[in-house]
């Protein structure tokens, strides 16, 4: 399983900032080892996030985002305290989910 993704929510003002740094090769299928054999595409295909059982965010990837994927983005109407969870499937069928609590006022 890959490691956690590295999350930050924070007000601001009346919007919720979140930042995350997900891990994870990103492999586009088109680049070779030592050998010269192709490495096999592997890479993150879906991202969902979601507050309050609603989603806010979804997204769909390809072999194209680099390698430890970064991503901003700010939504309406989370609080402080409240949890943002983010997932992601990737085209081996591999998961990853995460949440952080939302902070600042």
């Amino acid at each position: 399983m890959a490691d956690p993704m590295r999350i930050r929510a924070n007000m601001a003002g009346d919007k919720v900032e979140v930042r995350v740094l997900m891990s994870h090769e990103m492999e586009t299928g088109q680049r070779k080892d030592a050998k010269g054999d192709i490495v096999p595409a592997h890479f993150i295909q879906n991202v969902t996030v979601t507050h309050a059982g609603k989603t806010v965010l979804s997204a769909q990837w390809g072999p194209a985002i680099s390698k430890n994927p970064f991503m901003h983005f700010r939504f309406k109407g989370g609080k402080p305290g409240e949890k943002v969870t983010i997932s992601w499937v990737d085209n081996k069928g591999d998961k990853r989910t995460d949440e952080a609590t939302i902070s600042g006022g």
